[in-house]
């Protein structure tokens, strides 16, 4: 198996979401913050690599710029 790319930095996004989960989002056109408060955490959570710790650090990253998750 081909160990995937470390995309990181991305963005704004916090390193600590994992390799996996900053492709994945890299890839769904997510770079930002801002892209990603556009989204519920449910809708992220349907992306394969994206887990409950990646939706986690996420809240706290957009909590700390003023922003939330779309609501579901």
């Amino acid at each position: 198996m081909v160990p995937s790319p470390d995309v990181r930095p991305v963005g704004d996004l916090p390193n600590e979401i994992g390799r996996t989960a900053a492709r994945v989002l890299s890839i769904n056109g997510i770079t930002s913050l801002r892209e990603v408060a556009t989204h519920s955490s449910r809708e992220l959570l349907a992306l394969h690599g994206i887990g409950p710790k990646a939706i986690a650090i996420l809240g706290d990253a957009l909590a700390a710029k003023g922003l939330r998750f779309r609501p579901s």
